[in-house]
This record gives structure tokens, C-alpha cells and sequence, in this order.
């Protein structure tokens, strides 16, 4: 009878939960669409972003004089379609027909454009009207690298507080490095030396993990911090609406005289946040999941692909760590909301649950440790941590029952708080105004309240 009874309860909370927009949009809408929409957002900026600074023309001086046998390497730089060299034009040929091509005819336009270079060029590249100066030198006579005839150092002035800037600078360097491979190579040429022979040394890197590897390291860093992140989401204005929020509507007392007892209705109030809890992080694992590898794809080179799976033991994992995070969430931000007396000061007493989450979340979330004693030990950080070694194949299962328990200890005293708390009539029935800091130290510490008389005697002693 009694378990009929508290199932009767739940479902008629749950019932009554889909009613209300806010819980459906925080509950369901926000778990598909949030996380999700939000990582496209802002990966697609990044995209756009990366591709305006590359459609910039850096604007470049050369300072003092170039040495003729170096000139082509500023014939290189300006025949860039991306690079303005202020008053050098590069020489550009023509098609075998006589004709210039369309990138020559870009070129020669941009020769022609070029001004005169600025009057005080550092002024210029700190007011943001040029983007890098150039200077090309010969190495100094006591140096090693003068035994070379003909070195040269090639120094960049640039802005690195401006994207443009260092985006000049990229590109001459690139043209630099170029420009030396093969002025090496003909110097090489010239004494006789072949590439091996210059080569002084060589690396070589080989990437041992699979398209799996990665997309199983780029999930465990991402799911781990979301599902801690929209268990707790979903937890939170259930937690307020069913308690706070039926006291200002007036509904919290009708609910205590129904014939079930007191106590199975908190605990169907109870079960009914840690079931949206857990409803919330499963969808967005299974949103995240769906639209990761969309998300994903545009930021990787046309070479590079990434496999997205879920290891099968990895799925049980995952549901226990959302159960435990919902039981948990539900129990800390339930007790709190119950202080409120209105659905605005509910949200400002459980707020902080919400925020001090991320302390514990950032030291689970660190990308080259799995779980250890000392992680297995705080929670919440503990259970983002399993779920992303779970995701990557490792299961560390006396770590994990270690994790269980102690958030399961952490949930039951806070369900023995909560039974001491509501073994007060007055707070039960909602006639008790205050914080729970003013609960626990005038109702569990035995400390009384001064009097306006005590009060006012001890303002005016301090």
C-alpha cells in the first residue's frame, strides 16, 4: 500500500513537471539543444574568424636596404596575393603567350597600389596603420654563422596585441623559411654537398593512436564536464518549483494532508528532481553524442578525421555516474529551496549548489590523469573523472565502487539532515521564516535569537 502510494505521488509530480513551460524547456529542450548549439556557435565563430584574418592583406615595410642577392626573397613576399610590401614591386612574368595571368594581374595591381611607406614606420605599426617592418642584414663578421658567404638575418618588427600583426608575422616567416631552404640548398649545391649531407639532423613523428583514440580523448573531455553540468541544470528548477514554488502558490500545505504520510511525499518530491536529473544529462550525452562529429569536422584538416564511439561498457558507467550526480544534486539544492518561501529566493538559495560544483569539477578535469585515490575521494570530480576514463576504455573498478561510496555517503547524511530538518512542524508546514543558517543555529545548535532589548545592549557596547 505504501509503495503504491509514494509511486501515485511521484508520477503526479512528473505529471504535473510537464506541465510547466520552465521545467520542460530547463529539463528537455535545454539537454538536446543547449550544449550542443552552443559548442556549432562557437566553433563556427572560430571558423569565421579564422578565415577573416586570413583574408587580410598584410601591410609591410622594409627597413633600410636589401642586399641584392636577398632580393628575391622580398619578390617572394610581395607576390603574395596576401602581402603588400609598401614600394617594392615584385617581377612578374607573363604566360608563355605574352600574356599576363589573373594572379600576375593581382600582383602588378597591388605593385601599383603600393605607397610610399610611412614617414615613421614604428608609429604607424603602433597605431595599427601597418602591420609589420621588415629588416634583412647581414650576420654580424664575429659571428659563426658569417663562415657562411652571403648569410643573412632577417629581423621582424611586428604588434603581437594585433591579430593582423602577428598574422604578418606568420607569413613573412613562412616566407623566410622557404627563402633559406633554398638558398641553402644552392649554397650546399655549390661546394658539393647533397641534402643528407646538409641535413645536421632530422625528426621524424609517427602518431601511434587511432581516429578512435581521439575522438574517445575529445569526448572524455567534453561529455565528463556537461553531463556533471546539465544533471545538476536539470535538478535545479524542479528543486525550486517543488518546494519554494508550491509554497508561493499556496499548494505546499494542501499537499501535506493527503492520507500518504509526510514522509513519502518528500521522498516522491525527492525521486521526482533526481529523475529529471538524470532525464537532463542523458540527453544532452545523447545530443552531444549525435552532433559532435558536425561540430568537430570543419576545425580539421582536409587529411584529418576523427572516429566518434562509445566503448559498450562505457554507457552503464555513465548512467550510474548520472544517477549518483542527480541523487546528490537533487538532495543538496532540496534542502536549501526549502528554506525559500518564494520561487525567486528559491533560485537565490540554491544558486551557490549550482556554481560550487565547477571547484570540484575543474580538478576532475584535468586531460592527462585518470583516476586516482586522492580524485576518488572529492565529489562530484570523482564521478566527472570516471565517466572520462570510461569513455576511453579504462575501467578502474575498485576506483569506481571507492567513487560510488563516497558520494553515496555524501547523499545519505545529507537525507539524515533533511530528516532532521523536517522533524520540525513549523518548517514542515512552512511557518518557519529564515535562512537554513538561522535553522541549524537556533533549532540543531540550541542557540537563541537576542532579543530587540539583548540587541540593542550589545550595539551599543561594541
Amino acid at each position: 500500500m505504501r509503495d503504491s502510494q509514494l509511486w501515485i505521488l511521484y508520477t503526479r509530480e512528473l505529471k504535473s513537471a510537464f506541465r510547466e513551460r520552465s521545467i520542460v524547456v530547463q529539463g528537455v529542450l535545454l539537454p538536446i539543444f543547449m550544449y550542443p548549439v552552443l559548442l556549432w556557435v562557437m566553433f563556427s565563430a572560430l571558423v569565421l574568424v579564422q578565415g577573416l584574418n586570413e583574408g587580410f592583406t598584410s601591410r609591410v615595410v622594409v627597413e633600410g636596404p636589401v642586399p641584392d642577392r636577398h632580393a628575391s626573397l622580398l619578390d617572394s613576399l610581395a607576390a603574395r596575393t596576401d602581402v603588400l610590401v609598401y614600394g617594392w614591386e615584385p617581377e612578374v612574368d607573363g604566360d608563355d603567350d605574352g600574356e599576363v595571368n589573373a594572379d600576375s594581374q593581382t600582383r602588378m595591381l597591388q605593385a601599383q597600389q603600393s605607397m610610399d611607406p610611412p614617414a615613421d614606420p614604428v608609429a604607424a605599426l603602433r597605431d595599427g596603420d601597418l602591420d609589420a617592418i621588415l629588416r634583412i642584414d647581414d650576420v654580424p663578421s664575429d659571428s659563426a654563422g658569417a663562415a657562411l658567404a652571403g648569410n643573412f638575418v632577417a629581423h621582424i618588427r611586428f604588434d603581437r596585441s594585433e591579430t593582423r600583426s602577428s598574422g604578418a608575422r606568420s607569413r613573412i616567416e613562412g616566407e623566410v623559411e622557404a627563402y633559406r631552404d633554398r638558398w641553402l640548398a644552392d649554397a650546399g649545391a655549390g661546394l658539393g654537398l647533397t641534402e643528407s649531407d646538409r641535413r645536421l639532423y632530422a625528426v621524424a613523428t609517427e602518431n601511434v593512436s587511432s581516429e578512435r583514440d581521439v575522438g574517445a580523448m575529445l569526448m572524455g573531455q567534453m561529455l565528463s564536464v556537461f553531463l556533471v553540468i546539465m544533471v545538476a541544470l536539470g535538478c535545479f528548477m524542479p528543486s525550486i518549483d517543488t518546494t519554494a514554488g508550491e509554497r508561493e502558490r499556496s499548494t505546499w500545505e494542501t499537499t501535506m494532508t493527503v492520507s500518504a504520510s509526510r514522509g513519502d511525499i518528500i521522498r516522491a518530491k525527492y525521486l521526482y528532481v533526481a529523475t529529471l536529473g538524470i532525464l537532463a544529462g542523458l540527453l544532452n550525452v545523447v545530443a552531444m553524442f549525435a552532433s559532435i562529429g558536425a561540430v568537430v569536422q570543419p576545425l580539421l584538416d582536409s587529411n584529418e578525421s576523427i572516429q566518434f564511439t562509445i566503448p559498450f561498457l562505457a554507457v552503464p558507467v555513465m548512467m550510474l555516474g548520472a544517477i549518483i550526480l542527480a541523487l546528490f544534486f537533487s538532495a543538496a539544492m532540496m534542502i536549501l529551496a526549502s528554506f525559500a518561501r518564494t520561487f525567486k529566493d528559491g533560485q537565490a538559495m540554491v544558486t551557490p549548489v549550482y556554481w560550487l560544483i565547477f571547484i570540484p569539477l575543474l580538478l576532475g578535469d584535468s586531460p592527462d590523469t585518470t583516476l586516482t585515490p586522492g580524485i576518488a575521494a572529492i565529489p562530484v570530480a570523482n564521478v566527472a573523472m570516471m565517466i572520462k576514463d570510461a569513455l576511453k576504455g579504462i575501467y578502474l573498478w575498485p576506483l569506481i565502487g571507492m567513487t560510488v561510496v563516497v558520494n553515496l555517503v555524501l547523499i545519505v547524511l545529507l537525507l539524515l539532515l533533511a530528516r532532521r530538518i523536517l522533524a520540525f512542524e513549523d518548517f514542515l508546514m512552512g511557518s518557519f521564516d529564515g535562512s537554513m543558517w538561522k535553522f541549524v543555529k537556533e533549532r540543531m545548535l540550541g542557540r537563541k535569537p537576542k532579543s530587540g532589548n539583548e540587541a540593542a545592549t550589545a550595539a551599543a557596547g561594541d
